[in-house]
């Protein structure tokens, strides 16, 4: 690298994926990168820490779905193994078992969606509810993730979709809620049609074996940042826990020439920020050169939702089919999902006892409930899945209360997401709720959009070379064919038609 290089200082908020991959990358490229974190550690909501007890607990289970491809090149290159093998899931109702997940990479590939729909055992939804999904293909062929489609989408609810393609109430009740509220944390009724489509289409319906996941065989913060963070460390980087932003310097020609944590002040000639919806609020909330930016100021639009991870140990071993499994219509409004961390874990392996994470999503009727009074309900809903747990008692837990901690991908919400680009010159964002193209979620696209963030920076200061970004594999032959002649069709009727009817 050359020695000018070496003079410019990048600063990144939040050390999470987005914000570990824009600090590696720069890092590489002989930036000078800071990367500051408000909490102790690094990782934000995949970290992991021990309990009182020396045991490892974390903010909740995240899975690594077959097309994060991006994240698995990251995991070769740092010559890692931190995953468990391609795992089955179930899935659970308060009446027993009701679905179970193949390995669908291991089976005869078919064009998308047959595999998914042939391939998923259902233990009680009946054939002619399944086929009352087939009208809403229409949708999937007809939202492209381009900035078009998500306005158009948007506007409207999941369950207002589901209900305008004529999807049975049973189908949704039994398969389509469950999926967004493990999937986007929230009811039908409160989730943006958008958002639903972009899910189901990443993780589900775009390739046959999009839906097969393998797990961290530990903590996140364990197998994958503590190494990646050496890495980031011996390329030049600087990571600094315990700093919260609370204001930038931004200077007359509108760029940011330094981020203030308090009393210190980090020389910057650029800035990525990379925290969650909330944490962005809260900076925003202390910012006053941020509130001058009305994009800035209209974050407070967007919200985020309550998560409650809990651990627990029992005294015995039970005997758990599949070693992930989500479950549905305990609670009307919350999705939660459980699993084995003695076939997951290499610390819980050889456990004497069972070890379960249990992780609640739109938990927000049980976060402010007493350890005591949460413990119980969790082994009953487990016991109501696998009997075993009734009559086990549980020798240790950990409760972990997450308020507002995922982001809530409401109706209208898309219109208040960043882009990359703000108004100020070298401030560039990077998330799971920043807007673009690359067709990625959760930890994938936080970790891509923190790639196009360094992206930015190497090409705002003119030094190094761009990160590759591995993108989405590409839509199958006949999905691209119905996309065309969607998109023809629709583009003749746009010359022919008045505009006027509402998006």
């Amino acid at each position: 690298m050359s020695g000018e290089s070496q003079s410019h200082k990048v600063v990144v908020v939040g050390a999470g994926w987005a914000g570990l991959g824009a600090t590696y990358h720069l890092a590489k490229q002989g930036y000078d990168v800071t990367l500051v974190e408000a909490g102790s550690y690094p990782g934000g909501l995949v970290a992991g820490w021990k309990t009182p007890g020396g045991r490892s607990a974390e903010a909740g289970i995240h899975g690594f779905w077959y097309p994060y491809r991006n994240i698995f090149s990251l995991v070769n290159e740092l010559g890692i193994s931190p995953f468990t093998t391609w795992t089955r899931s179930s899935q659970y109702s308060p009446a027993g078992l009701e679905v179970e997940s193949p390995i669908f990479q291991d089976l005869p590939r078919l064009p998308t969606p047959l595999g998914t729909f042939i391939y998923t055992k259902f233990q009680r939804l009946p054939l002619i509810e399944r086929l009352s999904a087939l009208p809403l293909l229409y949708t999937l062929i007809d939202f492209d993730n381009s900035d078009a489609a998500w306005r158009r989408y948007d506007k409207i609810t999941a369950r207002e979709l589901f209900k305008q393609f004529g999807v049975s109430a049973r189908l949704y009740r039994d398969a389509f809620e469950p999926m967004l509220l493990v999937g986007l944390f929230a009811p039908g009724e409160q989730c943006s049609a958008a958002a639903t489509l972009g899910m189901l289409y990443y993780f589900i319906l775009a390739h046959q074996p999009d839906f097969d996941v393998v797990w961290c065989r530990g903590t996140v913060g364990e197998k994958i940042f503590s190494p990646w963070v050496e890495r980031i460390e011996k390329a030049g980087g600087k990571f600094l826990s315990n700093r919260r932003v609370t204001d930038l310097i931004i200077d007359s020609n509108n760029q940011a020439k330094g981020v203030i944590c308090g009393e210190e002040v980090f020389d910057a000639d650029a800035v990525i920020f990379a925290v969650g919806v909330t944490g962005m609020k809260k900076i925003v909330a202390n910012s006053p050169s941020l509130q001058r930016c009305e994009e800035f100021r209209n974050l407070n639009n967007l919200g985020a939702i309550d998560v409650l991870a809990t651990r627990l140990w029992f005294d015995r071993k039970i005997d758990i089919p599949r070693p992930s499994n989500a479950c549905f219509g305990f609670d009307k409004t919350t999705g939660w999902t459980f699993f084995d961390l003695n076939a997951l874990h290499d610390e819980y392996r050889d456990e004497p006892g069972t070890v379960i994470e249990a992780d609640f999503y739109h938990a927000n009727q049980f976060i402010p409930l007493e350890n005591e009074s949460i413990i119980p309900i969790v082994q009953e809903y487990l016991a109501t899945c696998i009997p075993g747990f009734k009559e086990a008692k549980v020798i240790d837990s950990s409760v972990i209360r997450l308020p507002q901690t995922v982001t809530h991908f409401a109706p209208g919400s898309y219109q208040y997401m960043l882009p990359a680009k703000t108004s100020l010159k070298n401030v560039f964002m990077s998330g799971d709720w920043i807007v673009n193209r690359h067709g990625s979620w959760s930890q994938e696209k936080a970790y891509v959009t923190g790639l196009e963030a360094a992206n930015l920076v190497v090409s705002y200061l003119g030094e190094g070379t761009p990160a590759k970004i591995l993108p989405v594999e590409a839509d199958e032959t006949h999905i691209q064919f119905a996309r065309n002649i969607n998109q023809a069709i629709s583009q003749f009727g746009q010359s022919v038609l008045p505009n006027f009817w509402l998006p």
